[in-house]
């Protein structure tokens, strides 16, 4: 385990350099200031962060621009100007799922003032951020909607990974000296978020003997940020960086350098 501990140091060392993620659907939240605009454009690009990495930044900034760059005001503000986001689409995420998006989370913002209150009230009840998934989930549910958009809502009941909702979580919890996690909820540990897994992420994990499960599901999600606890219970999940890094680029570029830094 020590010498595991010491290669996914060194991957981190290497794909927490900003260099890596010029093209990465953080780039989107990072460009506010306001903890409540990094909030909602956060959850947007982690909502829709799949397929690739540069769409998933294009359709995310577009958005943004719908907004007019003011996510927060456009959310908590008059709903008759959110008709100009009439033509968003990416993927199967269509104008009907957007919309429905925004009445749930001006629920939230109304009554709760930030998504951060709203997660932290949930995760209280057990220390658990599977809780908070569970009550947006349950939130959203409440909604009116269509069935369609329940697919982008994800669900720990059902064994689901949950990798979009844990890929946002590591966005606002961690804090690094790099920047590339906004560390805006401050209330929360990092030792309790999980793993955002994804192909890359599971693909690293298996090779390095981190992650037995085949399935990228639920339980997978449990086991690995498990280990990843043995190597660091304070900060298990900075491992994200280091394991989606090493995984995508290596397939990328046939071979990784490593600038190693000392310990």
């Amino acid at each position: 385990m020590n010498n595991t501990k010491f290669l996914l140091d060194s991957f981190y060392t290497e794909f927490s350099q900003p260099k890596y993620w010029e093209i990465d659907p953080i780039k989107i939240p990072a460009i506010f200031s306001d903890p409540l605009d990094i909030e909602i454009a956060g959850f947007f690009s982690a909502i829709i962060a799949w397929g690739k990495r540069e769409n998933i930044v294009k359709a995310a900034n577009n958005l943004m621009q719908l907004m007019n760059y003011q996510p927060y005001k456009f959310v908590t503000g008059q709903k008759n100007k959110w008709k100009s986001c009439e033509s968003f689409v990416y993927r199967t995420f269509q104008p009907m799922d957007l919309f429905y998006f925004l009445d749930a989370l001006r629920v939230i913002y109304l009554k709760y003032d930030s998504l951060n209150n709203f997660v932290k009230i949930h995760y209280d009840k057990n220390n658990d951020l599977l809780d908070s998934i569970r009550a947006i989930r349950d939130l959203f549910l409440s909604v009116t909607h269509e069935r369609r958009s329940e697919k982008h809502i994800p669900n720990p009941d059902n064994n689901s990974a949950c990798k979009r909702i844990n890929l946002y979580f590591r966005w606002m919890v961690r804090k690094n000296n790099e920047g590339l996690d906004f560390g805006i909820w401050q209330n929360i540990p990092t030792s309790s978020l999980y793993i955002p897994l994804d192909l890359h992420v599971g693909m690293a994990a298996r090779e390095l003997g981190l992650l037995s499960r085949k399935q990228n599901d639920l339980k997978a999600v449990l086991e690995l940020t498990n280990n990843l606890k043995l190597l660091d219970p304070v900060d298990p999940i900075k491992y994200d960086l280091a394991l989606f890094g090493y995984n995508y680029y290596k397939n990328k570029n046939g071979s990784i350098t490593f600038c190693m830094g000392k310990d």
